[in-house]
């Protein structure tokens, strides 16, 4: 046994000590910073990673079942309530051999390999009152950002196109903190863009830089006055939107910058944007 070995009480029969970086039972979770392998890896396995303490239990709370679990010897006894509660194996590792099989210093106490399920129906959060839709944001920690501005900020759902970012990248989990699993989402169909949120009747706004937009203050000052439905547009971190989802907007919307500074990070962006237009119940 590792030394310092902490006593583990009713779950020590699953407690499973590796020391080899090649084990075949670490496999989930070998070279978590490679997003290609990750991303083909995780579709095929069904999987994605939780990292941290805070995390795997928003994940196994949201109802997420783990497939195993891999620790250093301390980061196991502020786990042990939650470990005493899931019957899988919990890989005990050296932390160096951690950072060899994963490929980076696992700083956040714990990993879990998690079972994903599929995303929430498009057709319901078509439904709700407030939507953030994201178009191709490929950087997986805005895109975990932006889903906890969405729902940090009482927004109802969020949408992302077809080409966007794995909201289940290990990244983009850690930056969502995950409320990734508290939020309904969905993956739009390919092809698909404004038209469908007119449809399901929303006033569809699309955040840009330019001269053609209205101040954010003053779009908001008239939804305060005219309540209305609205899908927020957010596009890329480097292009914004493209012109076709722009040219389908109801309205163009910019937030004023100061001192030269032309534009914010999509994901800052987004927070500015859903604070200032969420819904007033959820002032």
């Amino acid at each position: 046994m590792f030394a310092g070995w902490p006593r583990y009480g009713r779950a020590v029969s699953r407690f499973i000590e590796v020391t080899e970086p090649t084990d075949p039972r670490l496999a989930d979770y070998v070279a978590l910073r490679d997003s290609r392998l990750r991303t083909s890896l995780e579709a095929a396995e069904g999987l994605f990673i939780a990292e941290g303490e805070k995390i795997i239990r928003r994940s196994i709370e949201a109802g997420y079942r783990p497939r195993s679990l891999m620790l250093a010897p301390r980061w196991i006894p502020g786990l042990n309530d939650l470990l005493a509660g899931v019957d899988v194996p919990v890989y005990v590792v050296p932390e160096p051999l951690a950072e060899l099989v994963t490929g980076f210093h696992v700083h956040r106490g714990a990993l879990a390999s998690m079972e994903r399920r599929g995303s929430d129906d498009a057709g319901e959060l078509l439904r709700c009152d407030r939507l953030v839709v994201c178009q191709d944001i490929v950087d997986h920690a805005n895109l975990g950002a932006i889903v906890r501005n969405a729902a940090g900020l009482g927004w109802d759902g969020v949408l992302i196109s077809a080409r966007s970012a794995d909201p289940f990248y290990r990244r983009a989990v850690k930056a969502s903190m995950g409320t990734i699993f508290a939020i309904p989402w969905a993956r739009m169909d390919t092809g698909a863009g404004p038209g469908l949120l007119h449809a399901a009747g929303f006033e569809v706004v699309a955040a840009m830089l330019g001269p053609d937009a209205v101040e954010l203050e003053r779009y908001a000052a008239d939804v305060r006055r005219r309540p209305r439905r609205i899908a927020l547009l957010v596009g890329s971190e480097g292009p914004g939107l493209t012109g076709d989802w722009l040219a389908d907007a109801d309205v163009l919307v910019t937030i004023p910058m100061a001192r030269g500074v032309d534009s914010l990070n999509v994901a800052s962006a987004a927070a500015i944007l859903c604070q200032t237009l969420r819904a007033p119940s959820s002032s």
